[in-house]
């Protein structure tokens, strides 16, 4: 692909469109940033040698009309001299240079429209690149924030599971404390005690159910 028709491409191309439809935006930008900048690179040394060919042009140029200007010098003067015959010869000198002259301007207003061309496609190219560079700034500035974000969020979420741990160790504890406390307020008592208390209290029942059979009796003989 030619620098102009490469050019070209990049000018018309809409910056927008190609990244909404790259896979990459980042890697996107950069290669287009990339190629924007070797491109105007290529054109601006494509304008330096047309600009060093409009001086050299131009220089011929001037050569040129001296010559003209020399030549119809010395056809006068042949003139003045009754050589009309020279004068002749000279005027013909002339007459080449001129349509040299004429074929040298026409190469001069071809890259004087070649420049202005380039001129206005280098101003086009550079806002392209401009452009670029901002949209490529902005997408960094777009992934700066989102892995702020990211980890702000990762590390909230980090944070949260701290808490549940957190309160639940506290949960754990305050159990522990107080199964103790019920452990120690059975320290100290006599379990064996507990035993006697318990046949004690059997052995009473035993005694309490004599006394009202005892009593029951009693009172069927006063009724009889």
């Amino acid at each position: 692909m030619g620098i102009f028709s490469r050019f070209s491409d990049i000018v018309q191309a809409n910056i927008n469109s190609m990244l909404d439809r790259a896979e990459d935006p980042e890697k996107m930008i950069r290669l287009m940033i990339s190629e924007m900048e070797e491109t105007l690179i290529e054109v601006r040394s494509s304008s330096a040698r047309i600009i060093a060919d409009k001086k050299a042009a131009q220089r011929r140029l001037d050569n040129m009309n001296d010559d003209s200007e020399e030549w119809e010098r010395r056809a006068k003067l042949a003139l003045s001299k009754d050589r009309e015959d020279l004068a002749r010869a000279a005027l013909s000198e002339k007459q080449i240079i001129k349509d040299e002259i004429a074929l040298i301007e026409k190469d001069l207003q071809n890259l004087e429209e070649h420049l202005t061309k380039l001129d206005v496609e280098i101003s086009q190219l550079q806002s392209k690149l401009d452009d670029a560079k901002a949209k490529e700034k902005t997408l960094k500035m777009r992934q700066e924030a989102t892995s702020a974000r990211y980890k702000t969020k990762r590390q909230n979420e980090r944070s949260d599971i701290e808490d549940a741990f957190t309160k639940f160790e506290r949960f754990e504890k305050k159990l522990d404390k107080y199964e103790s406390e019920l452990e120690a307020m059975d320290l100290g008592k006599d379990k064996s005690g507990n035993l006697h208390q318990q046949f004690a209290n059997l052995e009473n029942d035993d005694k309490l159910t004599e006394e009202i059979n005892r009593l029951k009796k009693e009172v069927n003989n006063n009724n009889i």
